[in-house]
């Protein structure tokens, strides 16, 4: 069943004694957690870096064969171009079929692909279909196209900063706002903020990060424009009601977008990153595996199995999930849980965020000459 699993993190038993002689402290000095303090109404605050960074030096000074997994993975872009190819046949389709067919179609079919298509950006927005940065661009803004929603290029600015700045105060838009939390963070409000995330996941940036448009944002928009005019043409309003519906729908109260909230909302006091070994990472790039994705995000979503199983004193010790579906109902019933169970820290000063605008700055300026 998909909404009721109400016990969704499983706890690993504790290492056996042979390992914890050997790897407890090494281990237990690279947890994705460090110590948080939280008042009533506010967010889990963390004085330290974000942990990530130090996991990944360990680990590769225990494992340096994870080395070999890094790299793009050849197989992405033809996952993607096959999916658009289908979402687009499917364009055909719809519009041939009743409302409640279309309506099932668009929240089944389209909802899976559409969102699978948000994380094969995700995974090209590290530069894991090409070797060249050009290369990824452009594959970025095709897989872009079914979606309806200009996405690809915008995402890819953010996205990284969570990564080189998870839960800093200043930088990662992927932590929700505190009218967000005070605003929905009943039952029947954590249900209707998940229904309206795609919306709050589009437009908080907007407001606590504002970006200038760069050349890529415009050729991103232009392209998804011009396709969704197309889709309209040819084949009518259903076509945009599959594809735009599909992208709302598939990132709101989704089985699929359950990632959204198993990542870093704190289910377990002090850990702050959660993987997910379920079925649907087979239509998500395994993006479930997020303590792996974390502490390596140069190693594409095809190779995070083996980067777990040739570091397993790294992971298997770690709760983890296994329904994207049971964490979606826990967070909403659980009491407990609500936007502001995440955490934030507060660690770059103004020098080093003004030196983070300015290296931006001259990213965007490098890009624009390249294309």
């Amino acid at each position: 069943m998909l909404f009721i699993d109400t016990n969704p993190l499983i706890v690993p038993k504790p290492l056996t004694t042979e390992d914890a002689v050997k790897n407890k402290e090494l281990v237990d000095a690279t947890l994705p957690c460090a110590i948080k303090t939280k008042e009533e109404n506010d967010f889990y605050w963390d004085k330290q870096k974000e942990p990530h960074f130090s996991r990944r030096q360990k680990i590769l000074a225990a494992h340096p064969e994870i080395k070999s997994l890094m790299g793009p993975c050849p197989r992405t872009k033809w996952v993607c171009l096959a999916t658009v190819l289908w979402q687009c046949a499917m364009c055909a389709v719809v519009p041939h079929v009743s409302f409640p067919v279309l309506f099932a179609m668009t929240y089944v079919m389209s909802g899976t692909l559409n969102q699978m298509m948000a994380l094969a950006l995700h995974e090209i927005s590290h530069n894991l279909a090409f070797k060249e940065p050009v290369y990824n661009r452009w594959l970025s803004i095709f897989a872009n196209l079914p979606m309806g929603v200009p996405a690809a290029i915008t995402f890819r600015r953010y996205h990284l900063e969570h990564h080189k700045y998870q839960g800093e105060d200043a930088m990662d838009v992927d932590v929700p706002c505190q009218i967000e939390a005070l605003l929905f963070r009943t039952r029947p409000g954590k249900a209707l903020w998940m229904i309206l995330q795609p919306f709050f996941y589009a437009l908080r940036p907007m407001f606590v990060r504002p970006k200038k448009p760069g050349m890529w944002e415009y050729i991103n928009f232009a392209t998804a424009i011009t396709f969704d005019l197309t889709i309209y043409y040819l084949f009518g309003w259903q076509a945009l009601f599959y594809t735009i519906g599909g992208s709302l729908l598939g990132a709101g109260l989704h089985p699929v977008a359950g990632h959204f909230i198993s990542e870093h909302y704190i289910f377990v006091p002090g850990q702050e990153t959660y993987s997910y070994y379920g079925p649907l990472n087979f239509v998500t790039f395994n993006v479930g595996y997020h303590n792996e994705h974390h502490d390596f995000a140069n190693v594409p979503g095809s190779r995070l199995p083996a980067l777990k199983a040739m570091a397993p004193e790294f992971y298997d010790n770690l709760p983890y999930y296994m329904s994207w579906s049971g964490v979606i109902y826990d967070y909403i019933m659980n009491a407990e849980l609500n936007q502001y169970s995440r955490v934030k820290r507060s660690t770059l000063g103004d020098e080093e965020i003004a030196a983070i605008q300015d290296r931006e700055a001259k990213s965007s300026a490098f890009f624009k000459k390249q294309a």
